[in-house]
């Protein structure tokens, strides 16, 4: 047993921690001065704030860059087996706060900019978000490489370098437009151009019949241009890489275009190949944005498979260095993840590398395929499942189409032998659906090209084993697999709410930001009065800081005291906005009903961006903001209630809105949300969360128990048994008065008197083509928020609840998931294992 350590042993121990700390900050403070002169050839006369900005974010990469060359010398000397994670989004946020605290440099960093008269939030707050995701499934793949890189994976991201984000959204009149997201205007300074590693990928041409096999001939190629950004994992000086492609342009320019005339529309056509990296698209509902989608999506796993053979046939190997040259080895050394169906162009990708390029035969190609890629669905709603018309992958992808047909003919022939003359099994498990346009099915190529499905949430899971994916998990119930999925700690707790990882660590220590089932400990102070003052101390510090920035971003002046409602996601009907939107109108109607009744005052808060092709979602954020002018300026209802919404929703202004928020909305209809990922983030700051038995929330409810959220409408059983018996809105409108008030000043211009019309198509949703049962659940949903108005009331029972989601969080880290697809799909065991310092012996 240790000997305790004496005062004088503490005291030498601070000193030493204390000297250590100076000569970082003058090292940091040298550094920083270097790149203001060196690197962005400025002083301190002239240079300007975003010039200080970069000066520390090149400061801090210097810090990263002999730690990513480590890991990657590392991983070359091991030779693991490497997982490759492939998504078209990666919804980033920013890098320099996050890069600070997981290499453990945070501390130093702002006492030197203290020490040279610079706030380091000021600079923070010059970086551009890399906002190169829509929503959950980006912000995922984000969340997925922190832990990957934390837990000592050898893992690479691979992406597309946009160069347009997903849109800024601006709310003017009322009203979402779309402005560009030009996030690269000021340059990255993260990332790192590859030229060396540029790759050629080929579109349209034909395939031919040669003595060697097929041959795709007479292409139009565009180079795939590699910009590596590092993925530090937190406190193991662990660097991952994240690769994202740009397209460049193949046009070599020489004499003879002067010659000819045509110089300039040489130069003009250089556009067309590299639009292909230009900008993500938000939504798919024109043509020319489809075969756009369609070319990124076969760029980007072109680029990546080219790209991940070259690697595994350089890899160090057995004792000496050498070309591998059989590629029996590949599914022991590569593991592919196919972040949904965008990827899935890597199936029929990389059968046409190891069949036309390698040479092998299709039995062993296919083998290797399959036992290489996994596929993680994350969606249930028919509409979102991709399906590319054959005529559009024929002009494009020739070569591909063959390859499927031919997976499918192989594929349909072991059906026939397993059911046979099962015609109607036959049409539900084909790779080509042949009702109308003839067209390709990406998730069923996707389930028939990976050895490993799943789904992100135990119900999601479920569902599409019971009714997706029904015929296949009857043909393959091996391949189907759970993996809820997680958040980050790092960026969710420590890194957005500084006051309460504090709080956490004085009370369990420092180690919950990697081993997040610490915060189980948490529970037996839950009804300890000091540490909920504490804890309410901390929400209320947070929330005067939104406050701060409602009043100066919105104009309006918020009661800190009432309680913060949230609800932050893509604006989609599924996600029924629009029901949070009848519960303000349902307040304010009672309010002016009974102005001197209880009422427990609230601010209620909605923020997300609609596709700008989706109408129904533009008009529902046009009436939360009709709702909110009308609400806010109304004398009698004063600081009772408040209606905001949220501009320009992203992961910045997340980190702002998740530490404040009393009550977390998840209130989607049951058995539409696969997980969703916004409900951990407000579980593990502590709000409350009213939602329905929905994605993530049903193991939250496991987790903390039904005493600690609150639960309202239907089941997925009961939403099917509705949908089975028919739905009538009109019963509901006639015989509820509150949904009939709200329905019918919604549709009499009541919120919108310039134009009495306005919402009139949002009325006949709710009246007469409402696929996610607003009604049915109406009643339920305003008794559940009329409980959740009592407990706020009673703040020692409140802060009780909080306490008890924050410390059963601890499932819902996105290093546990991880660790499952590392043992259970990909074959990789975590690695705790810390390397070396920079500069210490190898």
């Amino acid at each position: 047993m240790s000997k305790p350590q004496s005062d004088v042993d503490k005291r030498k121990q601070i000193s030493v921690r204390g000297i250590a700390q100076l000569e970082d900050v003058n090292e940091i403070k040298k550094d920083f001065n270097r790149h203001l002169h060196y690197t962005l050839v400025k002083d301190r006369n002239v240079a300007t704030v975003r010039d200080y900005y970069f000066a520390l974010a090149h400061t801090v990469k210097d810090h990263l860059v002999s730690r990513w060359i480590r890991t990657q010398q590392y991983y070359y000397e091991r030779d693991p087996k490497r997982v490759y994670y492939l998504s078209l989004e990666y919804y980033m946020g920013r890098s320099l706060q996050n890069t600070m605290i997981n290499l453990g440099i945070q501390t130093s960093c702002d006492e030197a900019m203290y020490q040279m008269g610079l706030d380091i939030e000021e600079l923070e707050e010059l970086e551009e978000d890399a906002g190169l995701g829509n929503g959950g499934l980006g912000r995922l793949a984000a969340c997925f490489l922190d832990s990957m890189a934390t837990l000592g994976m050898p893992a690479y991201g691979y992406g597309i370098r946009y160069e347009y984000g997903i849109f800024a959204q601006k709310i003017r009149n009322g009203e979402q437009v779309e402005e560009p997201d030009d996030w690269l205007r000021y340059g990255n300074p993260w990332e790192k151009a590859r030229p060396e590693y540029m790759i050629p990928i080929h579109f349209y041409g034909r395939v031919i019949d040669t003595p060697e096999g097929k041959k795709w001939v007479d292409t139009q190629t565009v180079f795939a241009m590699p910009y590596d950004n590092p993925v530090p994992g937190y406190g193991n000086n662990v660097v991952n890489t994240l690769r994202l492609w740009s397209a460049k342009s193949p046009i070599d320019f020489n004499l003879k275009f002067f010659n000819d005339g045509d110089y300039i529309q040489a130069v003009l056509d250089r556009n067309l190949a590299e639009n292909i990296s230009r900008v993500l698209y938000p939504n798919d509902n024109f043509f020319e944005g489809k075969e756009l989608r369609l070319k990124q999506e076969y760029f980007m796993c072109a680029a990546t498979l080219q790209d991940i053979v070259r690697r595994y046939k350089a890899s160090k190997f057995g004792s000496r260095d050498a070309v591998r040259t059989s590629f029996d080895d590949f599914p022991n050394k590569v593991a592919i993840q196919l972040n949904d169906t965008h990827p899935s162009l890597a199936i029929p990708e990389l059968m046409r590398i190891l069949i036309d390029d390698e040479k092998l035969s299709w039995e062993q190609a296919w083998g290797i395929v399959v036992r290489t890629c996994a596929y993680t669905n994350h969606t249930v709603l028919p509409e979102a499942l991709e399906r590319w018309p054959v005529s559009m992958l024929q002009s494009i992808l020739p070569r591909h189409l063959e390859i499927i047909y031919h997976i499918n003919f192989l594929h349909l022939q072991e059906v026939e032998k397993r059911f046979p003359g099962d015609c109607g099994r036959m049409r539900a498990l084909s790779l080509v659906e042949e009702d109308g346009e003839k067209r390709i099915n990406m998730a069923n190529l996707s389930i028939v090209g990976s050895h490993a499905v799943n789904g992100v949430a135990a119900i999601h899971s479920e569902i599409i084993k019971k009714d997706i994916f029904k015929c296949f998990y009857e043909l393959w119930p091996q391949k189907f697999q759970n993996k809820t999925n997680g958040i980050t700690p790092r960026r969710w707790l420590l890194l957005c709410n500084p006051g309460l990882s504090d709080l956490i660590a004085e009370k369990i220590g420092d180690q919950w930001p990697v081993h997040l089932e610490q915060l189980q400990q948490l529970k037996q102070w839950a009804k300890d009065p000091t540490f909920q003052r504490a804890v309410a101390r901390v929400k209320q510090e947070n929330k005067l800081k939104l406050v701060q920035l409602l009043e100066r971003d919105y104009g309006v002046k918020v009661n800190p005291a009432s309680m913060f409602d949230i609800q932050v996601k893509r604006i989609h009907e599924y996600k029924r906005q629009l029901l949070n939107c009848l519960h303000i109108i349902t307040l304010y109607n009672r309010i002016k009903r009974d102005p001197t009744a209880n009422f427990t005052p609230r601010t209620i808060m909605i923020g997300g961006k609609a596709a700008p092709g989706y109408y129904i979602a533009k008009q529902i954020i046009k009436l939360i903001c009709a709702v909110g002018n009308v609400v806010n300026n109304d004398p009698i209802v004063g600081d009772k209630l408040k209606v905001i919404f949220l501009e320009n929703y992203r992961v910045t202004l997340a980190e702002k809105i998740m530490p404040a928020a009393d009550l977390s909305e998840q209130i989607s209809t049951a058995g539409t949300e696969a997980s969703g990922t916004g409900n951990m983030k407000f579980q593990l700051n502590g709000a409350l969360t009213i939602g329905t038995l929905d994605g993530a929330n049903v193991e939250m409810a496991e987790e903390m128990g039904n005493e600690n959220i609150f639960i309202f409408g239907m089941t997925v059983d009961e939403v099917e048994d509705l949908k089975c018996r028919g739905y009538n809105a009109y019963d509901y409108y006639n015989s509820n008065p509150d949904i009939k008030q709200c329905v019918d000043q919604i549709q009499s211009g009541f919120f919108s008197p310039g134009n009495p019309h306005e919402f009139q198509d949002l009325a006949n949703v709710l009246l007469k083509y409402d696929r996610y049962y607003l009604f049915a659940d109406y009643e339920s949903y305003i008794k559940t928020q009329d409980r959740v108005s009592a407990i706020y009331q009673d703040q020692a029972k409140w802060l009780e609840m909080s306490i008890n989601n924050i410390a059963t969080s601890g499932k819902f880290s996105s290093d546990r998931t991880i660790a499952e697809y590392g043992r259970e799909i990909w074959g990789i065991e975590p690695s705790w294992e810390k390397l070396p310092n920079p500069g210490s012996a190898k």
